[in-house]
């Protein structure tokens, strides 16, 4: 039984990362680490603490830059992070990589766990040989810190290495009343490629969440997205 913990265990991801740790198959629930300790939920307030239960994999749904620390200090400690956070800059994805490496685990950095967020950037990729234009609407509930989003500049990142137009524009919206959601707009003469992806509710997130911490065992290194977990 995989054992995995949650850092940010108080948070709207988090509580649903929680129950659906407690109901999945194969995994098992090692606890939580979060500002304020609830000792009945097994949440505790210091990292090290949780650390100390062994955990095989901790999923670090906190924020930039604290994630930062969390994922160094889970691999230090032996434990393969799998991370939701984004912000992430390339010297520190590069960072944790060659630590990982280092010690011999594997590592995820996981912008988005929705499946279906996956396809859109596989799509957009291979729409990205055929129109000469391309621009990206991102738009996120307006508690979210970061902008643009890191599912937005990966996707930019992706359309580039696949031969389309560069650098992609990206638009960002933040407000009441969404949660996450994408736009990739194609253009041509005379025609335009929409491809979106929209999380309603953050049930989106589990499957890929559960298959990432599933999959993290047998990664060597850093890998950033769900692409190596979906085939």
């Amino acid at each position: 039984m995989l054992r995995v913990a949650v850092a940010g265990a108080l948070g709207r991801m988090g509580r649903v990362a929680c129950t659906a740790l407690h109901e999945a198959d194969g995994v098992t629930y090692a606890g939580g680490f979060a500002r304020t300790a609830v000792p009945e939920e097994q949440i505790v307030d210091s990292l090290d603490a949780l650390l100390d239960r062994a955990p095989d994999v901790l999923l670090d749904l906190t924020t930039h830059p604290s994630t930062v620390a969390i994922a160094t200090a889970a691999l230090r400690r032996g434990v393969r992070p799998v991370v939701g956070a984004t912000g992430w800059s390339a010297q520190e994805r590069d960072a944790l990589d060659a630590l990982a490496r280092e010690r011999g685990l594997g590592a995820m950095l996981v912008p988005n766990f929705a499946l279906g967020a996956v396809l859109m950037m596989r799509f957009a990729e291979i729409a990205a040989r055929y129109f000469p234009s391309a621009e990206i609407v991102e738009l996120h509930h307006d508690k979210k810190k970061d902008a643009p989003s890191g599912t937005a500049r990966i996707t930019a990142e992706r359309i580039a290495a696949a031969g389309g137009p560069a650098p992609v524009p990206i638009h960002s919206v933040r407000m009441r009343g969404l949660l996450a959601h994408q736009e990739v707009l194609f253009g041509n003469d005379g025609e335009v490629l929409t491809i979106r992806h929209d999380s309603l509710g953050r049930e989106s997130f589990v499957p890929g969440m559960l298959a990432a911490v599933k999959a993290v065992g047998a990664v060597h290194g850093l890998v950033v997205g769900l692409d190596h977990v979906i085939g």
